[in-house]
C-alpha cells in the first residue's frame, strides 16, 4: 500500500469511485423514494457517469485537478440539489492540492474543505438526517488518522462515513425533499450519506491497492 498517490493514480482511483456510484443507481434510487421522490440515484448516476468520461482524457498536472474535474462533471449534469452539494464536494478542495501527489495530511484535509463548503452551501447542520450526517464524520476521522499513513487516513473516513450514514435511520429530515415527511422518515438511511459511503469506500479501496 502505498503512502502517496500520484495524479494518474488517483485518475483511477477516482473513476472507480464514479463507477461505483453508477453501479448503485438502483440502490440510490431505492433508498430515495422510501424518504423523496426517487430520483437520486438517476441524477447520481448521471453526473458520476459523465465524471468518469471527463476523467478519461483530461489533463492531470496536480492532484487537484482530478478533483476537479469530478467535481465540475457532476455540478454540470446531476442537476438538483445533488448535484450542486456532490459537486461542491470534489470542486471545493481542488485548489488546495496543488501538488502531483496526495498524502495522508493532503486528503484529511480535502475531506475537512469539502465538508465544510458542503456544509454552507447546503445550508444544513449535522444530525438533520442529509450527507453531512456521513461526511462530517469522515473527515473527523481522517484528520484523526494523519500520520499513520493514506490507506489508514482513507479506510477510516470510509468506516466513519458508513457508520454516519447508518445513524441517520434514526433521524429526523430537516432539510431537502424529506422534511415534508417528518416523522415518517425515521427507520431510512438518508440517500445522500449512503453516496457519500460509496464513494469513500471505493476510494479507500482505490489507495489501499496502490
Amino acid at each position: 500500500m502505498a503512502e502517496t498517490v500520484n495524479a494518474e493514480q488517483l485518475r483511477q482511483i477516482l473513476s472507480a469511485a464514479c463507477q461505483a456510484i453508477v453501479d448503485a443507481r438502483e440502490e440510490l434510487g431505492e433508498a430515495d423514494r422510501a424518504t423523496g421522490d426517487g430520483d437520486h440515484g438517476t441524477g447520481m448516476a448521471r453526473g458520476f457517469g459523465a465524471a468518469l468520461a471527463a476523467l478519461k482524457d483530461a489533463e492531470l498536472p496536480t492532484v487537484g485537478e482530478a478533483f476537479k474535474t469530478v467535481g465540475a462533471a457532476v455540478l454540470n449534469t446531476s442537476g438538483g440539489a445533488s448535484g450542486a452539494v456532490f459537486g461542491t464536494m470534489f470542486r471545493a478542495p481542488a485548489k488546495g492540492l496543488d501538488g502531483d501527489t496526495l498524502d495522508d495530511a493532503g486528503f484529511a484535509e480535502a475531506l475537512e474543505v469539502s465538508a465544510e463548503k458542503v456544509r454552507s452551501r447546503g445550508k444544513a447542520e449535522p444530525g438533520q438526517k442529509t450527507m453531512l450526517d456521513a461526511l462530517i464524520p469522515a473527515a473527523e476521522a481522517a484528520r484523526g488518522a494523519v500520520g499513520q499513513g493514506l490507506p489508514a487516513v482513507a479506510r477510516a473516513a470510509a468506516e466513519a462515513a458508513e457508520r454516519g450514514s447508518e445513524a441517520t435511520k434514526d433521524m429526523v429530515a430537516k432539510v431537502g425533499k424529506a422534511k415534508s415527511l417528518g416523522e415518517r422518515s425515521l427507520g431510512h438511511r438518508d440517500p445522500g450519506s449512503i453516496s457519500v459511503t460509496i464513494l469513500l469506500n471505493a476510494i479507500a479501496e482505490g489507495i489501499e491497492a496502490a
